[in-house]
């Protein structure tokens, strides 16, 4: 047995529409876009004020003009949202539900426009760094320490990995700025250097060497180096054969997948030496003396690498702050 087309069709548009309980009707294909925010802060305003003019007044129009919006929006929703009558106006119960909907949605719009704004000028947000290590009292140290009690309500994420590690996960974006030793040149990154650290020799504080004010490379030819696999490891291990490449033997360089502290006490207990950034000297590990190494071209630039398409302020107000230290740290970190 066949349906008739128009009982269906009937059916299907009894329950697109909803009755409200003054006994209206919400047109099923209410387009919301057509909602002006100027008719919603008007409507509040009357239910507010219960009075045309006064509401008129609060929002820095006419009489007419809000009049006209309100039925304007009356007629959009199909409802209507305040009663009349020669003392005044009232809202109707189902005016008295939409203003308490969208007083709300108001609410949260602005308390969105707010966190975007605040977000935008670094106010607030999270900011992930990829680092080889943090040092107590070293200048990484105090750059976050400064950052975090300067923008509190950024969420400060920390990565630790090697330099290989960390400008990966850059470019996957799952980092906004990574600090690296060297001058990295990269051609899909930004970098700067940021700050400096001499280059110091770690020794066992019995060795023959422990009591130099400084020594030079060729002091160390003979020496037992340790690395580390992780962190700066891999650079260390570069800078040293660079340095020794022309001495016969090969310098013996030892791998081990240790944490900074562990290799320093290894050092402490005679397995052998290795080199460090003056501010590593700032741990407090015994039985190890740090020397300067006299020959050394320069001191140990560490850089800040960031991708080209980041516009975080809170990046950007990292890296003023960075700036700003780098007179103070300059030939101490």
């Amino acid at each position: 047995m066949r349906r008739c087309p128009d009982r269906i069709g009937g059916k299907r548009n009894m329950m697109r529409r909803r009755v409200l309980k003054d006994g209206q009707t919400q047109p099923p294909h209410l387009r919301v876009g057509r909602i002006s925010m100027a008719s919603l802060l008007q409507m509040l305003a009357v239910a507010e004020h219960l009075n045309f003019h006064h509401a008129a007044k609060a929002v820095g129009t006419s009489q007419s003009s809000v009049s006209t919006r309100i039925r304007g929006l009356e007629q959009e929703l199909g409802i209507t949202l305040f009663a009349r009558n020669t003392r005044g106006v009232r809202l109707t119960e189902a005016g008295r539900l939409f203003v308490e909907r969208v007083t709300t949605g108001i609410d949260q719009l602005e308390h969105a426009v707010r966190m975007a704004r605040m977000a935008a000028s670094g106010e607030c947000g999270r900011l992930r760094i990829g680092v080889h290590g943090i040092i107590p009292g070293g200048f990484l140290s105090e750059l976050l320490r400064r950052y975090r009690e300067n923008h509190a309500c950024i969420e400060v994420e920390i990565t630790e990995g090697t330099a290989r590690e960390t400008i990966a996960q850059l470019r996957a974006d799952k980092l906004d700025v990574a600090f690296v030793v060297g001058k990295p040149e990269l051609p899909d990154c930004h970098s700067r250097p940021v700050w400096t650290e001499p280059l110091l020799v770690a020794l066992p504080d019995g060795h023959p060497l422990a009591g130099c004010s400084g020594i030079s490379w060729s002091d160390l030819a003979e020496e037992t180096f340790l690395v580390r696999q992780c962190g700066t490891g891999p650079q260390v291990y570069d800078h040293i054969a660079l340095r020794l490449a022309a001495r016969w033997p090969a310098p013996s360089i030892l791998r081990f997948d240790v944490g900074r502290g562990t290799l320093l006490s290894m050092v402490g207990q005679r397995f052998g030496v290795t080199i460090v950034g003056a501010g590593t000297a700032l741990l407090p590990i015994s039985g190890v003396v740090f020397i300067a190494i006299l020959d050394e071209p320069e001191p140990i630039s560490f850089s800040a690498v960031w991708s080209p398409s980041n516009r975080s302020a809170a990046l950007r107000n990292l890296l003023s702050i960075a700036d700003k230290m780098d007179e103070l740290f300059c030939g101490h970190s």
